[in-house]
């Protein structure tokens, strides 16, 4: 048995918020912090070049590999759900998007009672990670971990959807950050130089020869221990071998939404009948751990174009290969360097949303799912994701083997009003798709097919079409309320050294991409971490 000691710090999980955790609190010499990762280190060279993501979703090297359970709303079809199994955790396979959200939804969090949540209250952190490129502003910053900059890359189809938007009375805006994302642009990416810039790149380097910070990778963390009502250690394997750890101070759940309610329930936290179901005693009732599942649905539909430079074209022939290789060999630039979704568009599906309600991250290229072949004719996909879901699923173990999958259940397209805004956001990219400045490239639906019209076939094509863009949150929601999971300091309602500090935390989804509001929670609750240690 493999005895790691005794730490004023524990994290679980090296992903987003794990990293930023472990730099944050080690700037402290005077306390000791474990970070542990149930993955690989990330010396997988398809990490750190940005196409790579099609070589690390589905691979276990680097994934999960989780899948959703048969979805009502999706016509009985499951998903892949990519989760990252290693360092950096999701952000070393993500589309590198970054993405705050929208005022309006840290302001509803605030609204819900959650003081210190508001966009006013979070600005502060989103600018204390961020090393943007070429703004330093009253919304931006630079010198921060996380490098933010332009795409290195440029399409006539996709400038060309910019235009058809204007047309639509969508604007053209430099930037997606300021609070209020209505209007189109190239997407800011986490990137640096053409090059993936993960959790590990800009929190763990910099602070990893710090003498009180430990990191140890292929950890899988199987249950907290406790005593006295505290989490007092955790049971865990280490590259297959039993090992142990002493918490003196606080456990931080940090291994994201699927991982934290799992491991929460594997130790016995959790709603009782769900525990039981699972063949574990239940040691603190919290039924609400598992429960709030959110994630934007994303619809892709794919029209075939004429006229107009494509990646299907380009990556099927090896003329078109060497040239993209040699592009982004020579200058970093070009398709290899490119996020999965280059243009993004914030919109309304109806006039009466206050603010955007659909976002759309719009493609040169088409293919049948991840992971498969590109099409074989030129073709181009707006995906579009509905930003404000109300469906609610959930994650919940169903064994007491820390390696089982738990039972994930989205439950897609289950509320009436998710179902109104699929049909209304196939209709506005065929709006969008017959602009006049789209003509040249005379477009032509391919997915989801023009005959369907009603709204009927509309919601079962949305359901044929709509995959998961990868954003799942809120499965151990932050609340005021009894019901809650974690308070408004992250804390683990019942007892006193727990906090989770992860996606799994937000109250409801945030509009846009979540890995910037991801490192936004960790660096808050750090902030909280360290206040309430100099208050005793």
């Amino acid at each position: 048995m493999r005895d790691l000691g005794d730490w004023d710090y524990v994290i679980v999980g090296a992903g987003t918020a794990g990293c930023v955790l472990a730099n944050r609190l080690s700037e402290d010499p005077g306390v000791r912090v474990l970070l542990l990762e149930a993955g690989k280190r990330d010396n997988y060279i398809w990490v750190h070049i940005p196409v790579g993501y099609l070589y690390c979703i589905g691979n276990p090297r680097v994934d999960w590999g989780f899948k959703t359970s048969p979805d009502k709303g999706l016509n009985g079809r499951s998903l892949v759900y990519p989760r990252g199994k290693v360092l950096g955790g999701s952000s070393s396979i993500n589309g590198m998007i970054y993405m705050r959200g929208q005022a309006w939804d840290y302001d509803h969090w605030r609204q819900l009672g959650l003081a210190g949540w508001g966009w006013d209250d979070v600005l502060p952190y989103f600018r204390k990670s961020e090393d943007h490129y070429a703004w330093d502003d009253e919304l931006h910053a630079q010198g921060g971990n996380l490098r933010v900059e332009e795409q290195r890359i440029s399409w006539e189809l996709l400038d060309a959807f910019r235009d058809a938007c204007e047309e639509n009375g969508i604007p053209k805006i430099r930037d997606f950050n300021k609070g209020d994302n209505f209007g189109s642009a190239y997407f800011q990416v986490t990137q640096k130089s053409g090059m993936r810039w993960n959790g590990v790149k800009a929190f763990l380097k910099p602070a990893q020869n710090r003498p009180n910070l430990n990191i140890v990778t292929e950890a899988h963390v199987a249950q907290i221990r406790f005593e006295n009502g505290r989490a007092s250690g955790l049971d865990l394997e280490i590259a297959g071998e039993p090992a142990t750890v002493a918490i003196s101070g606080e456990l931080l759940v940090a291994a994201g939404a699927i991982g934290s309610p799992q491991l929460l329930e594997l130790s016995g936290i959790g709603n009782p009948e769900v525990l039981s179901n699972a063949g574990i005693e239940t040691r603190h009732a919290l039924p609400s751990i598992g429960e709030n599942l959110q994630d934007h649905l994303q619809l892709r539909p794919v029209f075939k174009v004429k006229n107009a430079k494509s990646l299907n074209k380009m990556a099927k022939t090896w003329t078109g290969k060497a040239k993209i290789g040699l592009e982004y060999l020579l200058k970093r630039s070009g398709p290899m360097s490119s996020a999965p979704s280059q243009l993004g568009v914030f919109a309304k599906t109806d006039p009466s949303f206050e603010t955007a309600n659909v976002e759309y991250h719009v493609q040169p290229l088409s293919l049948p799912k991840f992971g498969e072949p590109l099409h074989d004719f030129p073709a181009m996909t707006a995906s579009v994701c509905n930003l404000r879901p109300e469906s609610r699923g959930h994650v919940h173990i169903t064994s007491p083997d820390k390696g089982a999958q738990p039972e994930i259940q989205p439950n897609y397209l289950s509320a009436e009003a998710d179902r109104r805004v699929a049909a209304d956001s196939i209709r506005l990219t065929r709006k969008l798709m017959a602009s006049p400045a789209m003509a040249r490239f005379k477009p032509e639906e391919y997915l989801p097919g023009p005959d369907l019209t009603s709204e009927d076939e509309l919601i079962k094509a949305a359901g044929d079409i709509g995959t998961t863009i990868f954003h799942p949150v809120s499965t151990c929601r932050m609340g005021v309320d009894e019901k809650s999971v974690v308070d408004d300091r992250l804390r683990l309602r019942g007892f006193e050294n727990i906090r989770v500090i992860d996606a799994s935390v937000m109250p409801t989804i945030t509009s846009g991409n979540t890995n910037a509001p991801t490192v936004m929670i960790a660096e808050k609750g750090a902030d909280m971490i360290k206040a309430d240690r100099r208050a005793g």
